[in-house]
């Protein structure tokens, strides 16, 4: 209308920029950055180190339990094989007339042919080991490693400390027994059977 100025043409409506608007897409793309960020160098290792300490400690408790549980085994295998040489030698002895030769290390049970003959008993030291002894069991009147081995891991050789047959008073014949077992061949943890066993076949003199 008239000759008046044209009007400035107006911008279309949005947000309007200027240095607060590129501020915020300063801030907005630098936090994208730094989320993206992965691990240092540093922090990697001591993570790894972390992890190497925990792991070591956690496989010593694991081979430590390990060693116990066949320790635990090995010494339960030990005194059942004790107690089955026990009852084996039991039975020849009840059966038994008579024991000679005697000695503390070794014996010979007379047996009647019904009970088989006569059977040796006899302890062998292990070789390569210290204070260990097996016992084992022949048929005959000699006894040593070439019999069967009834026990192992046994102390001491003297495993028939006495054999006695007193005259005067009606007394059977008698054989002490003396089965100490242990698989540190010393008194630690040491499992001990000992038994008195009568002939009943011998003469009541």
């Amino acid at each position: 209308m008239g000759h008046r100025q044209e009007e400035r043409a107006r911008r279309p409506q949005s947000a309007r920029g200027g240095r607060s608007e590129d501020e915020v897409r300063g801030r907005l793309r630098s936090l994208r950055l730094r989320g993206e960020a992965g691990y240092s160098l540093v922090e990697m290792l001591t993570v790894m180190m972390i992890m190497s300490v925990v792991f070591a400690g956690i496989t010593t408790v694991f081979v430590a339990g390990s060693k116990a549980q066949n320790e635990q085994d090995s010494r339960f295998r030990a005194q059942l094989n004790t107690r089955l040489a026990m009852d084996k030698i039991r039975r020849d002895i009840h059966c038994a007339t008579d024991v000679t030769p005697f000695a503390t290390n070794s014996v010979t049970l007379k047996l009647p042919s019904g009970c088989g003959g006569d059977v040796s008993w006899c302890t062998v030291a292990v070789s390569g080991s210290t204070n260990r002894y097996a016992v084992y069991r022949q048929s005959g009147t000699t006894c040593s490693s070439s019999g069967i081995k009834y026990a192992d891991y046994l102390t001491t050789p003297n495993v028939f400390p006495a054999f006695a047959h007193a005259s005067g008073c009606g007394c059977l014949a008698s054989l002490q027994l003396d089965f100490p077992v242990s698989l540190k061949g010393s008194t630690i943890d040491q499992y001990e059977l000992t038994d008195t066993i009568y002939l009943r076949n011998s003469t009541r003199i």
